[in-house]
């Protein structure tokens, strides 16, 4: 995405993805589970999952440096709206993840964007889950719901990116 081109897609794209990791850390305090389909998922867990590929995004439209102010502004706003638990666990997880996210994602979206967005995203997640459990709640009890939930929202926004890119095929410019 040129940002000369599409500054307001840029802009939406830099508020969104610091929207998501607050949302996600105001979630993950208002309610620490809800159970679907027989697993605990942690409620921001919804959020984290979109996280990702809201991230690939926005390095796509302003490039690495701008995307990690982005990553700082959100921990920056979850202390805000979350308990200082979830926030500075969250700040942790997600400097860790989203950077592998990020080393993952950078050299393959030239090859196959979809594809650098899913694995990038599985690996973040991983990374997330792993370290923000442990860190927010003191064990690794949701796991599985941890990673069903952020996967769950992962696979959408992939197909919604991918049904996209169809119809803009589609459709003459």
């Amino acid at each position: 995405m040129n940002t000369r081109r599409w500054p307001l897609a840029a802009a939406v794209l830099f508020a969104g993805y610091a929207a998501t990791i607050a949302g996600a850390n105001w979630a993950s305090t208002l309610c620490p589970s809800v159970a679907v389909a027989g697993l605990q998922i942690p409620a921001g867990a919804f959020f984290a999952g979109l996280a990702f590929t809201v991230r690939d995004l926005l390095q796509d439209a302003v490039g690495t440096r701008t995307t990690l102010l982005a990553i700082a502004l959100g921990a920056a706003l979850s202390g805000l709206v979350a308990s200082p638990r979830i926030a500075l666990a969250s700040a942790a997880a997600f400097a860790v993840s989203e950077l592998a996210d990020l080393a993952a994602y950078t050299p393959l979206r030239q090859r196959n964007r979809l594809a650098a967005v899913g694995l990038s995203n599985a690996i973040g997640l991983l990374v997330d889950s792993l370290l923000f459990l442990p860190l927010a709640f003191g064990s690794l009890t949701y796991l599985s719901g941890h990673i069903a939930g952020k996967t769950a929202t992962t696979v959408l926004a992939v197909a919604v990116l991918t049904g996209t890119r169809a119809h803009r095929r589609a459709v003459p410019a």
